[in-house]
């Protein structure tokens, strides 16, 4: 259940084509770099989750 719970954020990393789009814009920054910056607070959260599971 661990190693899922790690390999979650990688695969949602490598789905390119999910966020590989400009549009739409938030505070002047496209898409693609706004996946990206919510995938740190995400991968995180699976991480700690991983951690509570195997404790």
């Amino acid at each position: 259940m661990k190693y899922i719970l790690l390999l979650v954020p990688c695969v949602l990393a490598l789905l390119t084509p999910l966020y590989n789009s400009i549009d739409p814009v938030l505070f002047g920054l496209p898409f693609f770099y706004l996946y990206l910056l919510a995938l740190v607070p995400i991968s995180s959260l699976f991480v700690y989750l991983a951690w509570k599971v195997e404790r």
